[in-house]
C-alpha cells in the first residue's frame, strides 16, 4: 500500500502535524452519497481493534513531547478506553519488592481544553478556538491516536526554565541516553514498520534549531542505518529569523548549523522552514506569536505538496516520495530543499490572478505561460510564489525567476498547485515524462483557514500552490551559518563543522556560476 510512518519531535513539531492529520480527517467520507475521496487513506492510517473488538482507524505516527507538552491528551484515549489502576493498586505496583510504606505522588492533570469537551460531547464549536484559548497543539485536536503513539519524555519539562531544552547537545545526549536504555528503533518503530505492506517512506517533522534537532539528528542516523534507501524526509521548523534576544538567536544559529550538516549526511531529503520575517502577503492575517497559528501556515504548505503521495492510484497517477527526491537531487548531493508557496482564491480564472505586488500584468509570470521545472537547467519562468518559507530567508515575496537575483541557478523543482486551477495541455501530454500532475482538491483548513486566509468573504476553503525546489540560494543560506558558526561555536566542533558547512554549500555551486556554460572544447 506504500506507507509513510510519520515521527513528530518537539511541541512546535506536533503542532505542525497535528494541523496535518486534522486535514488528513477531512478527507474521510462518510456518507455513500459523497464522492469517493482522491486520497488513499491507508497510506497515513492504520486500522486496528479497541478494547471491546471494535474498528478503529488511527494515524501511523510516534509521537514525541516532553513533559507537560501533550496538553489535556492522554495516552489511553476514549478510543482505546481502559480500565485504570485505582490509587490502591498503583500504590501498590509502585512498591514492587519494597515492604515499607510508600506514598505516590501524582502530578495534576491538565483539563481539556473547551473545544475538547465539546468534541467528545459531539457537537464541536469552532468558537472555543483562539490564539488565547490554544496553549498546546492538542487543545485543537481532532483525530483519536492509538496509545502506542504517544511517547512522553520525562527528563525535561515544557518550558522548564531550570533546564531548558536548548542546546542541540541536549537533544544528541537525550536521544543517545534513550536508544541506550531501551533501542528505540525496536521499542518505537520496528512495530509500526512491521505492519506495512510496503513501506514508501518515512517522514520525521521536528524543531530544527533547538535541542530537539540533536534529538531528530541522531534518530534519523538510525533509521537510515536500519532501513537503508528508504526515503526518509525530514522538516526542520525553525524559528523566525531575528526573535528574541540576540544570545538566543546566535543559540538557534548554531543549532540550525548543525542541524543541517548532519541532516543533509542522513536524510534523503531536509527542509527546513519558518514563516519570514519579512512583510507577509496582505491576505495573510498572522499572530506571529501564536504556534497555533504559524504552524497553521506552515501545515497548509508542507500538506498541499506531500499530498501527491498520498493521491489513490485509480484517481490520478501517485508520485512517491522517492520520485521527488530524484528530480530535486539532481547531482547527488543536493539534500537540502527549500519550500515556497502562495495561497490562491479557488474561484479565480488563472488569468485574473495578480501577482504580490497587485500586478495584473500578463507578461509577469502566471499559471497559464508557466514552466514546470523537472530537471537541471530548466529555464526558471515558473509561477510566482509569494510567501518564501524558507528558514533563515528574510524576504517574503519570491519567484523562480527572479529570487536572490537573476543570478540564481534552479537545479530542480516539484510543484503543486490545488484548486479550481486546472492543468495545461502541457502538463498532461506526456506520460512517459516525470510531470508531477496536481491534486484539484481545495485545501479545507478546518476552522483555522478563514483565521488567517483573507481572500475573500466567507472563505472556508483556498487554493494553494507550492513548490519545493533546489537552488544557488541555498548555498547563501548555508555560507551565512558557516560564518556565524566560525565565529560562536565551540572550538572542539568549530573546523569540521564549518567545513562541513563549506561541502554543503559546494553542492549547490557546482557547474553553475563558474563560466558562460559553454563548451570549450574545439
Amino acid at each position: 500500500m506504500h506507507e509513510i510512518l510519520t515521527l513528530q519531535l518537539g511541541h512546535r513539531a506536533n503542532h505542525l502535524a497535528t494541523h496535518f492529520w486534522n486535514t488528513q480527517e477531512s478527507y474521510f467520507t462518510y456518507d455513500s452519497t459523497q464522492a469517493p475521496s482522491p486520497v488513499d487513506h491507508d497510506i497515513h492510517f492504520r486500522p486496528g481493534l479497541g478494547p471491546r473488538g471494535e474498528e478503529t482507524f488511527t494515524p501511523r505516527t510516534l509521537i514525541y513531547d516532553l513533559k507537560g507538552g501533550f496538553g489535556g491528551l492522554r495516552k489511553w484515549g476514549r478510543l482505546y478506553d481502559q480500565q485504570q489502576l485505582d490509587d490502591g493498586q498503583g500504590v501498590e505496583r509502585a512498591k514492587g519488592v519494597w515492604d515499607g510504606r510508600v506514598v505516590l505522588q501524582t502530578d495534576p492533570q491538565i483539563s481539556q481544553s473547551d473545544y475538547q469537551q465539546s468534541l467528545d460531547q459531539g457537537i464541536p464549536n469552532p468558537q472555543n478556538l483562539s490564539t488565547e484559548t490554544v496553549r498546546y497543539w492538542s487543545d485543537f485536536n481532532r483525530v483519536f491516536y492509538h496509545p502506542r503513539s504517544i511517547v512522553q519524555i520525562n527528563d525535561y519539562e515544557l518550558g522548564s526554565t531550570l533546564m531548558p531544552f536548548e542546546k542541540w547537545e541536549n537533544g544528541e545526549e537525550l536521544f543517545m541516553s534513550m536508544d541506550r536504555d531501551a533501542d528505540l528503533l525496536d521499542r518505537d518503530v520496528r512495530v509500526w514498520a512491521e505492519e506495512c505492506d510496503k513501506m514508501q517512506g518515512i517522514q520525521v517533522f521536528t524543531g530544527g534549531d533547538d535541542a530537539w534537532g540533536g534529538f531528530a539528528s541522531r534518530y534519523v542516523e538510525r533509521l537510515r542505518d536500519e532501513y537503508g534507501k528508504m526515503p526518509t524526509w525530514a522538516w526542520g521548523i525553525e524559528e523566525e529569523q531575528g526573535k528574541g534576544q540576540r544570545a538566543k538567536q546566535l543559540l538557534r544559529t548554531v543549532n540550525a548549523a548543525r542541524t543541517i550538516h548532519e541532516m543533509s549526511m542522513h536524510a534523503s531529503l531536509y527542509v527546513p522552514v519558518s514563516v519570514p520575517a519579512g512583510l507577509l502577503p496582505e491576505y495573510v492575517h498572522l499572530n506571529r506569536d501564536s504556534q497555533w497559528h504559524v504552524s497553521a501556515l506552515l501545515s497548509t504548505a508542507v500538506e498541499s505538496m506531500t499530498l501527491l503521495s498520498r493521491l489513490r492510484p485509480d484517481i490520478q497517477k501517485r508520485v512517491f516520495l522517492g520520485d521527488i527526491e530524484a528530480a530535486l537531487n539532481v547531482n547527488g548531493n543536493q539534500r537540502i530543499a527549500q519550500l515556497q508557496c502562495s495561497i490562491l482564491d479557488p474561484d479565480l480564472e488563472p488569468h485574473e490572478i495578480v501577482n504580490g505586488q497587485g500586478s495584473n500584468d500578463d507578461r509577469a509570470p502566471s499559471y497559464m505561460n508557466r514552466t514546470m521545472i523537472e530537471e537541471d537547467g530548466l529555464d526558471a519562468t515558473a509561477s510566482y510564489l509569494d510567501t518564501n518559507l524558507s528558514a533563515g530567508d528574510t524576504s517574503c515575496s519570491s519567484s523562480f525567476a527572479s529570487q536572490g537575483g537573476a543570478s540564481d541557478h534552479t537545479f530542480g523543482a516539484v510543484e503543486c498547485i490545488r484548486g479550481r486551477l486546472g492543468a495545461t495541455k502541457e502538463d498532461e501530454a506526456d506520460e512517459d515524462e516525470v510531470t508531477y500532475t496536481r491534486k484539484r482538491r481545495r485545501f479545507a483548513g478546518l476552522h483555522i483557514t478563514e483565521r488567517i486566509f483573507t481572500l475573500s468573504p466567507d472563505l472556508t476553503n483556498v487554493a494553494v500552490h507550492t513548490s519545493l525546489s533546489t537552488t544557488t540560494r541555498i548555498s547563501s543560506r548555508v555560507k551565512a551559518l558557516q560564518k556565524v558558526v566560525s565565529r560562536i561555536a565551540n572550538l572542539d566542533e568549530r573546523e569540521s563543522l564549518s567545513n562541513g558547512l563549506g561541502e554543503i554549500s559546494e553542492a549547490y555551486e557546482e557547474g553553475w556560476g563558474s563560466g558562460s556554460g559553454e563548451d570549450s572544447d574545439d
